[in-house]
């Protein structure tokens, strides 16, 4: 009687191992980072880079507009260099102030200091496109830039004019 309920015990025992062990050595898919969206992500410092995407008319694509959101996580405010193409090229600045989540790219029509536009865009939606993004003395980060079009109706409010006006 003993053997049996030890045996019983023992195989109670194996089958909750047996079932439960897979969670001990298999690697836990929530604690991966990855993007949910179109676009890339990347850190520099204290400021978070989400979801940079650059926007073009697929016709004529003389624009790029890059689609990105900041995110800054600091006590102080940063003022972020954004190069498009290689770190050599002139860059947009853009200040991020303590906490702030700034959006950017979101109304290329009107323009201003909301939007990063980049002239004489020529790289074809479906490509890879290199941003620069670095503030202070903090270490940049170069992400490949996803390039797409309007096609999508989530993206075609965010298609850049095909001219840039002329700076005033």
């Amino acid at each position: 009687m003993k053997a049996r309920v030890a045996a019983s015990v023992a195989l109670a025992l194996a089958v909750a191992f047996g079932t439960a062990g897979c969670g001990f050595i298999a690697p836990q898919a929530t604690t991966k980072h990855y993007d949910a969206s179109d676009g890339v992500s990347g850190n520099v410092g204290s400021i978070d880079v989400r979801n940079a995407i650059i926007v073009t008319d697929a016709k004529d694509g003389t624009v790029g507009n890059l689609v990105v959101t900041l995110v800054n996580t600091d006590s102080k405010s940063h003022r972020v260099a954004i190069s498009a193409g290689d770190q050599s090229s002139s860059a947009a600045y853009v200040t991020v102030q303590p906490g702030q989540v700034k959006q950017l790219g979101q109304d290329p029509e009107n323009g201003g200091t909301g939007n990063v536009l980049i002239p004489e865009f020529t790289t074809k939606p479906g490509a890879l496109f290199p941003v620069y993004f670095q503030y202070g003395d903090q270490t940049g980060v170069n992400l490949k830039v996803p390039v797409l079009d309007g096609q999508l109706p989530e993206y075609a409010s965010l298609v850049p004019p095909t001219i840039l006006p002329a700076a005033g």
